[in-house]
């Protein structure tokens, strides 16, 4: 006999609604966990980001500041309150003098340094105050800066007849036009190259030619702006460097938002340094005064020895901040003018 066994196989089954709705709910809270720590952490990095970005904006323009207010008034001798300046557009020559040739007229630093900003009595003569790119924002400070560059030429010899300095150096980067002061232990000349021939190694300075072009062949000091004005003659090995001239501001740039601009000796436009900074305020120190003021409060521009400049940046990132905004953070910083620092 054959016994036989009913087995009962039962029907396969799923997950009930409540599994199933239970399950999506623990998934989407997980997944909810890792977007949140995803952009918990994209945020922290985009702040982070924005927080180098702008310290790295101020750190460069403190440091090409720093580099034009430590050179104001250099003339590479230790001469700074004797310089002759034999320009057509200097103060020498009669009349209101460019901003950028505004230096010597035999008083000391005179020129060298000079602040605008709310309150002063004159406006910036570099710049234009208005609303397009590259001009400067209405009410904001301004300083210009005028010195010598370290350009290590010097002179072989000079001969005030023909208007001709002969270098040692065999070769260099001056070109007519090019803006120079030339110094020894007696006193400081400025003037405008007018020709250079590399091979001779001569720079010549005569009158009647170039752009403003000089008033006088005589660099003696002072000189009167005539065609041969008084004569001095430089001693050899006398120092020989490119005038620079910086005005830095606050300007409107392309984009529709502002930057810390440097216009630079006869350019007609100012150059873009550093973008959104959003603030610039500059005070100065006059001995004997103890404390920095703003510039109305300088009385003798000649006197300063020290400018402290605050910037406030603002991140590219318009959404960096916490709050969904740029991060804007204000830096401060104070250079001394060495040329006039003991």
């Amino acid at each position: 006999m054959t016994r036989r066994h009913n087995v009962k196989v039962r029907p396969s089954s799923g997950f009930t609604l409540i599994e199933l709705m239970v399950a999506m709910l623990l998934g989407l809270i997980v997944i909810a966990g890792v977007v949140s720590v995803f952009l918990a952490t994209q945020q922290s990095y985009r702040t982070n980001q924005a927080l180098g970005d702008v310290q790295d904006s101020s750190r460069i323009a403190f440091e090409m500041m720093a580099r034009d207010i430590r050179d104001a008034g250099l003339t590479g001798c230790d001469n700074s309150g004797r310089i002759g300046n034999v320009l057509a557009n200097g103060p020498n020559k009669g009349g209101t003098p460019a901003w950028w040739a505004n230096i010597g007229n035999g008083a000391a630093g005179y020129g060298a340094v000079a602040g605008y900003g709310a309150g002063t009595a004159t406006t910036d003569p570099a710049l234009t105050v208005g609303t397009a790119a590259g001009q400067q924002v209405t009410g904001t400070d301004s300083v210009a800066l005028l010195g010598a560059a370290e350009s290590g030429l010097s002179v072989l010899s000079d001969n005030q007849v023909t208007a001709q300095f002969v270098l040692n150096e065999v070769s260099s980067t001056l070109q007519a036009g090019d803006v120079l002061m030339v110094c020894d232990p007696d006193h400081s000349a400025i003037f405008q190259v007018t020709s250079y021939a590399s091979a001779s190694k001569t720079v010549n300075y005569v009158t009647g030619s170039g752009t403003p072009g000089n008033c006088s062949q005589g660099l003696d000091y002072p000189t009167a702006c005539t065609t041969t004005g008084n004569s001095y003659t430089f001693s050899p090995n006398a120092q020989i460097a490119e005038m620079t001239a910086a005005d830095w501001y606050l300007g409107n740039n392309p984009v529709g938002g502002t930057s810390l601009y440097r216009m630079v000796l006869n350019n007609a436009t100012g150059q873009e340094m550093v973008r959104d900074v959003t603030a610039m305020s500059i005070l100065y120190h006059q001995p004997p005064n103890t404390s920095f003021v703003a510039a109305k409060a300088v009385t003798n521009w000649g006197l300063v020895d020290a400018i402290q400049v605050a910037l406030t940046v603002q991140s590219t990132d318009q959404r960096a901040g916490t709050d969904v905004k740029p991060i804007s953070r204000t830096f401060t910083a104070t250079t001394t003018i060495r040329n006039r620092v003991k």
